[in-house]
This record gives structure tokens, C-alpha cells and sequence, in this order.
């Protein structure tokens, strides 16, 4: 989790702390502690100081980009904090025309995930939004229709595992998968500790790791018979980080191999679209000249890399690795051999 994130949770907990007027006053200790268990649980040691939350008394009281202005004052006497409004709370707050904007917007485009039974709820949920904040309540503008369009996301197979698998992982519990690999008649029973999941292409996947393979294992969603939970609770595994499982990858598929630098040849015309719709954050052109750049990429050579490669046509020529640029010509070679 983000220290934006939580910074956001530490300020809704102040707010909350403050606000009880079944234990007015509270102490900064009192508040710290309330913040450190709700983040890191009452095992995990001090995690966040008081000087932390000092800094966030401040940050609530006057920084502008925030907005909350909260008139937080400590009382001697009481040795602990309170709000001199005692009806201020740092979710009512005015919403400026483009604030509401962003909020439409961003329920419109929830609406594409409205078959997927994970966000089945999040209608209600807007709903509850627009009506707090005295918003229109109707979530699907039509005039927005009509500005945006979106792609929709077709409801493949697996989506009905969405909910439990979120929930697993949420609630950090194990779960039993019944599996079936493409192009295999044999159905696996996994024990499964799910970790992340992750859209690619629009199907879903869920990555774990796999008590009966002893390792880190990608399962589609669409190719998931059945999932039964577990009471059972798991601990992630001390080598995993969500944020850096997919750093030099393309897609979805993971292989036990270091990255390699990639260098692939475009011309000039491309530049600009390249840099765009880049292809992959660790991409950097390492030389150029009138009629051509040279990019270079840290990634792992998968499928989806040789797939988005070949999806450029004549306008690239892989220079390195050597066994890349052979791996290209075979498959050129064998789909010009269906037309000859």
C-alpha cells in the first residue's frame, strides 16, 4: 500500500476518533495506536509515531490541496483533541463543478465492468455517493454516452469467481481451485494461496502461490471449474511484491528467467506513436538518427513480447538478442509458407 494511502486511512480514523462523542478527547496516543492497528494490526511494533500524526493534524488543518481545513484544537485540561465544529467532518466537503465531473466520469467507466459479478454492488454504492454529496443520481449520463465511448469488456467464463477470489485475498484465506489447462482432459485440485488479480485483455487471472507445486503459479479465471475456500489463513510469500511481479513483463506470462535487453529498429514515422503508446515502461531509445531509433526494453522474451513485436509488421527489426531476432524470422517464415 501507498504512503498516499495511508495517510488518506490515518486522516479517516482521526476524522472518526474526533467525531465520537462517546469518547470525546482522545490523546494523540490514543490516536496513533487506533492508526498503527487499523494499518499494521496490534503484532506489527511502531509503525507510525506520533510526530506522524502531528504532521497530519497539520496537514488537515491547512493544506490547501486537500481542502479539509479542519479546525482540530487540543484542550489541556482533557490532554486530548477535539473538533471546535462539532458537526465538521472531513466528508462533507463542497465538490467544485470538475469535481463532479471526475465522479461521473469515473462511475461511467465502472459501468463496462457492470456483468462482472465483483462490481455487481458498485452501483448501489454510487448511488449512495451521489446522494451524500447531493449529485445527480443518475450514474449513467447519457450525454457522457455520447462524448465517451468505451470498449466493452466481454463476460468470458471464470467472472463468477471474481467475488470469492477478491475475498480470499482480502481476508488473506486459502482457497481449493479445480483446474483445467487448454487442450487437457485432466482436471487438477490445487491448494492455492491467491495473492493478486489481474485483467489482461480482458479475461482475468489470479496470481498465487500453489502449496502443491511449491511455487508462484498463474491460474486463468476462464479455465477455473471450481473453488471452494478454506477457513485456513496464509502468509504472502516473503519473495512476492504485487508491485514488482509484472515489472519486466509483457501480459501475463512470468518464466523463470532474468530479463534480457531487447533492441528493436523502428523508422522515424513511428517515433512519435512509440512514445505514446509506449511499449513498455522500461523502454528507452538509445540511438537515433534522421531515418530511424533504436529502443531498448528490459523484459522477459514471452509470447505476448513476440506477439506485440510481430503486430508491427515491416515497421521494426529486432537488432538483440541474436536468438530473438531468429525466433522472429522462423515465425515470419512459417506464416509466409501458408500463402506460397
Amino acid at each position: 500500500m501507498s504512503l498516499h494511502k495511508h495517510a488518506l486511512i490515518r486522516y479517516r480514523i482521526i476524522d472518526s476518533m474526533l467525531r465520537n462523542k462517546y469518547r470525546l478527547y482522545p490523546s494523540i496516543e490514543e490516536i496513533r495506536a487506533k492508526c498503527e492497528d487499523s494499518l499494521f494490526g496490534s503484532d506489527w511494533g511502531d509503525n507510525i509515531s506520533k510526530s506522524t500524526i502531528e504532521k497530519d493534524f497539520r496537514s488537515m488543518r491547512s493544506d490547501a490541496e486537500l481542502g479539509f481545513f479542519a479546525p482540530i484544537k487540543y484542550d489541556k485540561k482533557k490532554d486530548g483533541y477535539y473538533y471546535t465544529d462539532e458537526e465538521f467532518t472531513i466528508h462533507n466537503l463542497p465538490l467544485k463543478p470538475e469535481d463532479i465531473d471526475a465522479i461521473k466520469f469515473a462511475s461511467n467507466t465502472l459501468m463496462n465492468f457492470r456483468e462482472s459479478p465483483l462490481f455487481v454492488q458498485f452501483r448501489f454504492a454510487i448511488e449512495k455517493i451521489f446522494d451524500r454529496l447531493n449529485i445527480s443520481s443518475e450514474v449513467q449520463d447519457e450525454r457522457l454516452d455520447n462524448l465517451v465511448q468505451f470498449d466493452s469488456y466481454p463476460d468470458f467464463p471464470g467472472n463468477d469467481y471474481l467475488q470469492p477470489l477478491y475475498t480470499a485475498i482480502k481476508d488473506y484465506k486459502k482457497v481449493e481451485i479445480h483446474y483445467q489447462r487448454f487442450n487437457s482432459t485432466e482436471l487438477s485440485v490445487r491448494v492455492y494461496h491467491p495473492y493478486l488479480l489481474k485483467e489482461y485483455k480482458y479475461r482475468w487471472y489470479v496470481i498465487g502461490y500453489s502449496e502443491d507445486r511449491d511455487r508462484i503459479v498463474t491460474y486463468a479465471l476462464d479455465r477455473i471449474s471450481k473453488i471452494e475456500s478454506i477457513e485456513e489463513e496464509f502468509l504472502i510469500q516473503s519473495d512476492f511484491n504485487a508491485d514488482t511481479f509484472f515489472k519486466y513483463s509483457f501480459g501475463i506470462t512470468q518464466i523463470d528467467h532474468a530479463p534480457q535487453k531487447i533492441k528493436l529498429k523502428f523508422p522515424s514515422s513511428q517515433r512519435g506513436y512509440i512514445e505514446t503508446q509506449a511499449l513498455h515502461k522500461t523502454q528507452e531509445i538509445i540511438k537515433e538518427t534522421a531515418s530511424y531509433f533504436i529502443l531498448q526494453l528490459d523484459v522477459l522474451v514471452t509470447y505476448e513480447l513476440l506477439e506485440r513485436i510481430m503486430s508491427y509488421g515491416e515497421n521494426v527489426e529486432v537488432f538483440a538478442p541474436e536468438s530473438l531476432k531468429e525466433t522472429i524470422i522462423k515465425r515470419y517464415r512459417s506464416a509466409l509458407s501458408k500463402y506460397l
